[in-house]
């Protein structure tokens, strides 16, 4: 699917112009989607817009790593939203030009909908030409991240304030769950904070220059994504060594109890294997009352080791 809207001399907007149409002098800029075209539809970024064969191709091949291409009178800009659902990277594609933008995604984009709106009902922001459009799409791709980590921050919260021993194995499952989507986020906004700081440092897009403040500002909420991101993964970093520190100190108890009951035993075997052996002349096998005694001896030995073990706390 294809739809134009163009802003004429004016500041009139007008839909789904044709794109012969798009160059009349009467057109301020325009700006162009392409939702998952067809390839009749796709044939057109190469005939009708004759944009750089490279550019056209990493349309196409998903997934490219957010970036920015500098070709003779057009700007290809690469970048991710996020799935709100799965928090899976969808590729969405710009062509900035001297009076259009160009943008392509195979996936629905809400960010570039809602920019559209934006731009078609608001005349303060078509005033602003093609390079805001672009800022408003950029922008809001960034501040769709946001719901993502912030639901993320809220169960490790959760997660920090409910653990407790007995539930520790449930949680570590979230843990390494939530550890993975971590990863899945930082791949996509990292490359985004750097290609943002390609954009507000690059001299070749004179337009960024005179929106400066507005592509900071987006540049702003990645590095401070970028931080939360990090702080997270200590996070669960910090659960993951709890539940070891937790699964170890249990361990360690339950030897403990084992080594006890063990070392209480010991005695008690080696006085039963003694008169085990059954040797002709061993006195206390001939005599009427040995039998009760060695069992009251090996009572009282069992029951004063455990009494002083458990004086020593080793119970505990």
């Amino acid at each position: 699917m294809i739809r134009t809207l163009a802003v004429t001399t004016d500041y009139s907007v007008i839909h789904d112009l044709p794109l012969e149409e798009l160059s009349s002098p009467t057109i301020r800029w325009y700006w162009v989607d392409f939702f998952n075209p067809d390839e009749q539809e796709a044939a057109n970024l190469k005939d009708h817009f004759h944009f750089h064969p490279l550019a056209i191709e990493d349309c196409f091949h998903f997934m490219q790593r957010p970036k920015i291409d500098h070709y003779t009178d057009v700007h290809f800009f690469v970048m991710h939203a996020i799935n709100a659902k799965t928090l899976e990277a969808e590729e969405v594609d710009m062509f900035l030009g001297s009076n259009y933008i160009v943008t392509f995604h195979l996936h629905e984009s809400r960010e570039i909908d809602d920019a559209w709106t934006r731009v078609s009902e608001q005349v303060n922001m078509r005033n602003q030409g093609q390079i805001y459009a672009a800022y408003l799409i950029l922008d809001n791709l960034v501040d769709h991240y946001f719901p993502g980590v912030y639901q993320i921050e809220d169960a490790l919260d959760d997660m920090e304030n409910n653990m407790k021993a007995e539930a520790i194995d449930a949680l570590m499952n979230q843990v390494f769950e939530i550890r993975s989507q971590l990863l899945q986020l930082r791949r996509t906004i990292v490359p985004m904070r750097d290609l943002l700081y390609r954009i507000i440092s690059t001299d070749r897009i004179e337009q960024v220059r005179e929106h400066l403040v507005f592509f900071t500002d987006i540049h702003d909420h990645l590095l401070k994504l970028s931080e939360m991101i990090d702080s997270n993964r200590e996070i669960t970093a910090d659960i993951r060594d709890s539940y070891i520190s937790l699964n170890s100190n249990r361990m360690n108890t339950i030897m403990k109890t084992l080594t006890v009951i063990t070392t209480i035993f010991m005695p008690l075997t080696f006085i039963a294997g003694i008169y085990g052996m059954n040797f002709s002349y061993m006195p206390e096998l001939a005599w009427h009352w040995g039998y009760f005694a060695v069992l009251i001896i090996m009572v009282g030995i069992g029951l004063g080791m455990f009494g002083w073990f458990q004086k020593k706390g080793w119970f505990k």
